[in-house]
């Protein structure tokens, strides 16, 4: 493995331990790593965190099911709605041009930044 896939396993890697640590999140970590450490434009950077960010998911709540950290029934209501979301942001994101959602994931992650903090 060279050069840029290196770059690849570690944003990974970082994505995953952040996913791992705080059970989400790893796509905040992953996306600015995307575009600025591994070159990706914003549209192909936010496509391939979604990508990447499921499997890093259904691991991380595997390890917190089988730790007894994970109530199902209490999950199924939000996987439902965001199965639904998910699904619409995906049909939506063609056609929302790239500053726009560089300003909303911006706006995300300022809004979770002082979430954690408060």
């Amino acid at each position: 493995m060279r050069g840029s896939g290196r770059r690849y396993l570690v944003s990974g890697a970082l994505a995953g331990a952040v996913n791992g640590l705080f059970g989400g999140g790893g796509g905040s970590v992953f996306v600015p790593m995307l575009t600025g450490y591994c070159g990706l434009d914003r549209r192909r950077a936010f496509a391939t965190s979604v990508a990447v960010i499921l499997p890093l998911c259904a691991l991380s709540a595997a390890i917190y099911l089988w730790r007894g950290g994970l109530d199902v029934v209490v999950a199924l209501p939000y996987l439902l709605g965001g199965a639904v979301g998910g699904w619409a942001g995906g049909r939506w994101f063609r056609g929302v041009k790239v500053p726009w959602l560089r300003r909303a994931f911006g706006l995300l992650l300022l809004y979770g930044g002082v979430r954690s903090l408060l």
